[in-house]
């Protein structure tokens, strides 16, 4: 049969569009399929948390470490305490009647969030591969490093490991703590207490010679009497990540600390006032040497955030 020239003309530019509009078809499918997904928000990852719809959220504290954690009339104070708050009130628990701290020693912690005595800790809580096995981390929120408090009665003749060595001195530190290990790494023996309060009432009362812990710690002690003590800088070799320690079983929550705490980070570097600056200066600055500044917090979420952060029941 005979086809006419402008019908095969006709067909073939069907044909061409035809094709035309399957390949943009597909081209705007793979755009579609290109795309991010949408991200979570803070209230997705609040509703997936233990603390959905609790009316107060429960953090663990220390109480009797200067500067960091401690009570003073009644009221919870120290640098751990306002990063502890800052937390709480974007979380949603702004103001004391949602807020609940909860006193815990340093071999107190993990047991602790282990067992539901508490939501959160912050609390001088180094974050250690170990540690990571029993509970999860948000941080770090500070970096710090081990160093030795004496008392002025021997400023002179301790300022070395090795000097710590000597059987003559009486050196003590609090169980459950990375400093412990680390003089058990340096053969150092020591005397093993609840809380490095205790290794300072111990000092004062002449019955140990000298206190090894975090720099924050000692930097507490060394403010509350700054005529009886000093710090030794002494070459341990190691830094402190100190960390908020979440259950392990609830990465929700942890991804809303590490978050909140990179939100603070963030601000800090475009040149604001930071909550974590802000809490800084009214606590540590003043007695820790050189300039401080906020760490990055690893493994950070992309979340959306927004007012509304918390459930209000």
């Amino acid at each position: 049969m005979a086809v006419s020239l402008s019908s095969s003309r006709w067909r073939a530019a069907a044909t061409t569009a035809a094709v035309a509009l399957t390949l943009l078809l597909g081209a705007a499918a793979g755009c579609d399929s290109q795309k991010e997904p949408e991200l979570p928000s803070v209230q997705e990852k609040l509703r997936e948390s233990h603390i959905w719809g609790q009316p107060v959220l429960r953090i663990g504290v220390a109480d009797d470490e200067p500067l960091m954690g401690e009570i003073r009339d009644g009221n919870h104070i120290g640098f751990d305490v306002e990063i502890a708050r800052y937390i709480a009130a974007s979380l949603g628990y702004e103001g004391e009647h949602r807020l609940e701290f909860v006193a815990v020693s340093t071999e107190d912690r993990i047991p602790a969030l282990q067992g539901g005595v508490v939501d959160l800790v912050v609390s001088s809580f180094s974050i250690t591969e170990e540690r990571k096995k029993l509970v999860s981390f948000a941080g770090p929120y500070f970096v710090t490093t081990q160093e030795v408090l004496v008392p002025t009665r021997h400023k002179d003749t301790i300022r070395t490991i090795e000097d710590l060595r000597n059987p003559k001195y009486r050196i003590c530190t609090s169980g459950g703590s990375t400093t412990e290990a680390e003089l058990e790494k340096n053969q150092v023996r020591t005397l093993v207490v609840k809380d490095v309060w205790d290794c300072v009432k111990g000092i004062r009362a002449g019955k140990y010679d000298a206190v090894s812990s975090d720099e924050t710690i000692l930097a507490g002690f060394l403010a509350r009497y700054p005529t009886e003590f000093e710090i030794v800088d002494m070459p341990f070799g190691t830094s402190e990540l100190l960390g908020v320690g979440v259950p392990i079983g609830d990465p929700a929550l942890r991804d809303l600390v590490a978050y909140f705490l990179d939100k603070s980070y963030q601000q800090g570097r475009s040149g604001e006032a930071s909550p974590w600056l802000t809490a800084y200066n009214r606590t540590l600055g003043p007695w820790l040497r050189g300039e401080k500044r906020q760490p990055q917090p690893l493994d950070v979420p992309r979340l959306v955030d927004f007012d509304d952060k918390a459930p209000q029941r």
